[in-house]
């Protein structure tokens, strides 16, 4: 694969928000289009180091490297054997590979599949297999994922680009309970229809996501300018490539905005500040400690109160919590006029205990292990 000839690179993206990410690809002028599981789209090697570290809503970026048909194991391990591995792999990186594969294939035992290509790519390319790789080592070399999907006979392989998952920004360490993913908050807050351009506030802020989220838009951060990213362990890496790409970062943009995160917890509003100072917005950013019915109006332009509240099947007692719904819904409804209200929760009733004029629901969110919803207002009278 030379670094000029165009081959597919798929976006992988939080189930239920492939078309906000779409959206999110096409701002940034990739050519995509939405697929099962994510968005795609015909790129270069300097799109995949673009897209990971401009892109805020992926998961992760896919690197599309090839495919062939087997019908049978002994095919899928001849094949594998003589797949160009040393145009994208290093000898000295180890290799984790990962097969899904579906009853449409005849070879649908994904575990004989995994071996067969791991050895392959051990004893054709030489590169250790990460399972068999000493632990040491592998933290110091790092790992390069290959991803096979064996659909209808057809086995495709791709490399994960990103390595950790890119709600990884490098610069959040401290977590609370149940945390809301930056990929996500980054999606929500833009099917929220936020751009950079408004305040937010975050009520019930934890780790402060969508405040240092809405933060860095505004200032114009790029998501990955913090972390490492596998791509960079690939044999075909363009070192002085990248390095160019990072420096030609965008200017800051000056901000007038600021960003409010509030809890009742302590412990979370100095994780929060924490979170923000490393993540280079603290400046833009106010975290306090308060309950939600202290919370007051910030002075300024009116924006999006975005907040991700518990819901009983992940934190707290579900009956307790309608007052506290009840709590929100009544302060943003008497000292929020003109702002618009985005809640992420699993639970209607819980939402609606709100009193809030909700627009019509979008589709359902996979986060946590639940299937929540994003519950938004228009601005509210």
């Amino acid at each position: 694969m030379s670094a000029e000839t165009p081959f597919e690179i798929f976006l992988i993206a939080p189930p239920g928000l492939e078309s906000t990410l779409l959206l999110e690809a096409k701002a940034l002028d990739f050519a995509a289009r939405q697929v099962p599981g994510g968005v795609s789209f015909d790129g270069t090697w300097a799109d995949v180091r673009h897209a990971n570290l401009y892109l805020r809503g992926a998961t992760r970026v896919l690197a599309r490297i090839g495919s062939f048909r087997a019908f049978h194991l002994a095919q899928l391990d001849k094949r594998a054997r003589k797949f160009p591995w040393g145009e994208v792999l290093r000898k000295d990186v180890p290799v984790k590979v990962e097969v899904v594969t579906n009853k449409k294939s005849k070879i649908y035992h994904a575990g004989a599949a995994t071996q067969r290509i791991e050895t392959a790519i051990a004893e054709e390319l030489g590169a250790p297999i990460a399972a068999q790789a000493a632990e040491a080592d592998a933290e110091v070399a790092g790992q390069v994922t290959v991803k096979v999907r064996i659909d209808d006979n057809t086995c495709i392989f791709s490399v994960d680009t990103s390595g950790e998952g890119l709600h990884k920004r490098g610069h959040k360490v401290a977590v609370g309970k149940a945390p809301m993913r930056e990929t996500m908050a980054a999606l929500l807050l833009r099917a929220c229809g936020y751009s950079g351009t408004e305040p937010v506030v975050d009520p019930m802020c934890g780790s402060g996501t969508f405040v240092i989220e809405a933060a860095e838009i505004a200032r114009g951060l790029a998501a990955g300018r913090s972390r490492d990213f596998a791509f960079e362990l690939l044999a075909n890496h363009d070192a002085s490539a990248w390095a160019a790409q990072k420096a030609a970062m965008p200017a800051l943009q000056t901000v007038d905005l600021r960003f409010y995160g509030s809890d009742r917890n302590t412990g979370a509003v100095e994780m929060a500040g924490k979170n923000a100072e490393r993540a280079g917005v603290a400046d833009l950013c106010q975290m306090t400690h308060a309950a939600v019915s202290d919370l007051q109006r910030p002075e300024g332009p009116a924006g999006l109160v975005m907040v991700n509240p518990p819901y009983g099947a992940r934190i707290g007692n579900k009956k307790q919590l309608y007052a506290v719904y009840g709590a929100l819904g009544e302060v943003l409804k008497t000292r929020f006029s003109g702002w618009r209200v985005g809640i992420v929760t699993s639970d209607t009733q819980l939402a609606n205990a709100t009193g809030l004029p909700f627009l019509p629901l979008g589709a359902p969110i996979a986060h946590g292990g639940l299937k929540v919803r994003l519950f938004q207002t228009a601005p509210l009278p």
